[in-house]
């Protein structure tokens, strides 16, 4: 039996394309970039992504700099902490994260990356900081 070249291409893709990260599904349990959080990622309700903090090293943490001064009593385990985004092409973008350690909220995007990982931004104005996060089994 003779294939073709363009035939094998094709079937090499197809075999392929299970193992390529689909950038927006983001859901799942992850580690923060510093190792002192893990955070649960799951559907808002609407499609969208939304995740929860689940697990911080020091588990007497408050949000003592939350600007909401009825908030800053409250343990941080169990906050939201990204939400609101909007699915575009290749990533997630025009969501926010809150940073409990400011008490500040700042437009976010995500994306997972080809090797597992997804890639937290947060923003001010142009100013954007990425961390990456590893996702937990």
């Amino acid at each position: 039996m003779k294939i073709s070249i363009p035939v094998i291409a094709v079937l090499f893709s197809l075999a392929a394309a299970p193992a390529m990260a689909n950038p927006h599904d983001v859901n799942g349990l992850w580690l923060t970039e510093s190792k002192t959080g893990h955070v649960q990622i799951a559907d808002c309700g609407d499609g969208t992504p939304c995740g929860t903090l689940v697990w911080v090293e020091d588990a007497s943490q408050l949000d003592e700099q939350n600007p909401d001064i009825a908030l800053r009593e409250r343990s941080v385990m169990g906050i939201q902490m990204i939400w609101s985004f909007q699915k575009k092409s290749k990533n997630w973008s025009k969501g926010k994260i809150y940073d409990a350690s400011e008490g500040k909220t700042y437009r976010s995007s995500i994306k997972k990356l080809s090797d597992g990982t997804l890639q937290v931004k947060g923003c001010v104005g142009p100013i954007c900081k990425a961390q990456i996060w590893t996702k937990l089994e």
